[in-house]
């Protein structure tokens, strides 16, 4: 989908730049555009086909149980970004700088290269899936993947480059109304189920043990990749920490979005089942929330959601779009990154890392028109992709609380808390990998090794060699032992990319 100073345009106070608001903190991002921006990520087009995703991987009973462990381990995750954002204010950027500071450069490069791969190929999945749902009316745009869609796509991708590279504050602006905008109908959505929900439709063959999804186990594993995408974002306000106006306003709007999202989340899941029987939500098309809203309203409700789904995915991909070039410009100042990806034009916004990350979206949006399920294939590849940076951050939040780092003098408190959050964040984490299966973390390798010639070039830049340290050399050695069995699965078929 990847963190103190002026405020961004709230709804209620005066533009950056306005008469009276030339202070330090002029343009800063103010605490509501921080939120905004935590919300607005997590919440894009995943929500409107949660109900269709999940169903097709687990029935009820391992739902709730799969919410139960995403809830636990994501909010120790949030925790993790809101007291090392409170700790170690020095760090902007933090998925890349935690890792960085906890593992090397090259570990905090590949944290900052996942999460960059991670988020445009979710852009590319926002995109696919805004053409299909418009598909749903004009028969051009069907699948999101048509060569009409490719186009009018490929206009709104860079229609969006053009808006950020103009300032980030106008963009957050923009997206801070959008996520109040699209909030609305799924709060309708929520009411008009919760009306219409049927308990026994809900229970029936509650454990999947009918349907052939596996074990309790499985199902459980299979929707966590699920869990995951609808998630992204969850770091947003830290990737943002360094434009904050206040560094505890990060961890504040973290939480706040969190919790929020995951209410919103599994409402709109559980909900659902109680609609509709599993097995034909598991056979909806994309944007599945209005296929189940209209089984209780009739068409309209198609309608409703799908207005909702261009709204939400529109603001969802500027958000990303600015994610993607915070991500490439900060490692891009300190010698991770070659400089050109660190350079900012005059309107303060990562013009050149934009500019690389447009273009590689660009080359992945023409891909899909040769593949099919693309919006599924794309988000559970993304989620696959934010793994590693998500795992590094828990583990550097272990490393800082077990060493009692910053738990000294008026911060000595909270440190016992703070490790039991970490611990629990890490195994999840390790959790999250297994829940992968193999042949998505070989696939990610094979997009993180091709990385390792962008860190030479930084290197190279900065005059440093020897560019990899002895144990360096071993991460290097599993991504490729990774991406080579990746090739092999692609040419043998025992991992396809559809």
């Amino acid at each position: 989908m990847p963190s103190s100073k002026v405020d961004a345009p709230s709804t209620g106070g005066a533009s950056p730049g306005a008469a009276g608001d030339t202070g330090p903190d002029s343009g800063k991002l103010s605490l509501l555009a921080l939120i905004g921006l935590v919300v607005g990520s997590m919440i894009g087009g995943g929500v409107f086909s949660l109900p269709q995703n999940i169903a097709a991987s687990a029935a009820a009973g391992p739902i709730i149980i799969g919410w139960i462990i995403t809830g636990i381990g994501m909010i120790c995750l949030a925790f993790v970004y809101q007291f090392l954002a409170n700790r170690k204010p020095e760090l902007d950027n933090g998925v890349y700088a935690y890792a960085r500071a906890g593992f090397g450069d090259y570990m905090g490069f590949n944290s900052a290269w996942g999460y960059w791969l991670s988020a445009l190929i979710g852009n590319v999945g926002y995109l696919v899936l805004l053409m299909s749902t418009i598909g749903k009316f004009l028969p051009i745009f069907e699948g999101g993947n048509t060569l009409p869609a490719i186009i009018v796509a490929s206009v709104l991708l860079w229609l969006n480059h053009l808006l950020i590279i103009k300032g980030i504050q106008t963009a957050t602006l923009i997206n801070t109304i959008t996520t109040i905008a699209k909030i609305v109908p799924i709060f309708a959505f929520i009411a008009i189920a919760a009306f219409g929900f049927h308990y026994d439709l809900f229970v029936f063959d509650f454990w999947g043990e009918q349907s052939g999804l596996g074990s309790i186990v499985d199902q459980t594993r299979n929707m966590m990749l699920v869990t995951v995408w609808v998630f992204i974002g969850i770091e947003g306000a830290s990737i943002y920490s360094k434009r904050a106006r206040n560094r505890k306003d990060v961890g504040t709007a973290t939480i706040v979005g969190f919790i929020f999202v995951l209410a919103v989340l599994v409402l709109v899941n559980l909900l659902s089942l109680g609609i509709m029987q599993r097995a034909e939500i598991a056979e909806l098309p994309d944007a599945s929330m209005g296929d189940v809203l209209a089984e209780i309203v009739g068409p309209w409700g198609v309608w409703f959601v799908s207005i909702a789904v261009i709204i939400s995915v529109l603001g969802a991909l500027l958000a990303w779009i600015l994610l993607c070039g915070e991500t490439m410009q900060i490692p891009g100042t300190d010698g991770t990154m070659p400089s050109f990806f660190g350079r900012l034009n005059e309107n303060d916004a990562p013009a050149n890392a934009l500019l690389v990350t447009n273009i590689v979206t660009q080359v992945v949006l023409l891909a899909t028109m040769l593949s099919s399920n693309v919006y599924y294939v794309m988000a559970t590849f993304s989620a696959a992709l934010i793994l590693v940076p998500y795992l590094l951050s828990a583990l550097y939040a272990l490393l800082v609380t077990s060493r009692g780092e910053t738990y000294t003098g008026d911060m000595a408190r909270g440190r016992a808390k703070d490790l039991t959050v970490s611990i629990i964040a890490t195994l999840y984490g390790f959790w999250l990998i297994y829940a992968a299966g193999l042949g998505n973390l070989a696939l990610a390798t094979l997009l993180y090794l091709p990385g390792i010639i962008v860190y030479i070039w930084a290197k190279k830049e900065n005059g440093q060699r020897p560019y990899l340290k002895p144990f360096e050399y071993i991460i290097l050695a599993v991504l490729v032992l990774g991406a080579a069995y990746a090739v092999y699965g692609l040419s043998n078929g025992a991992i396809s990319l559809l």
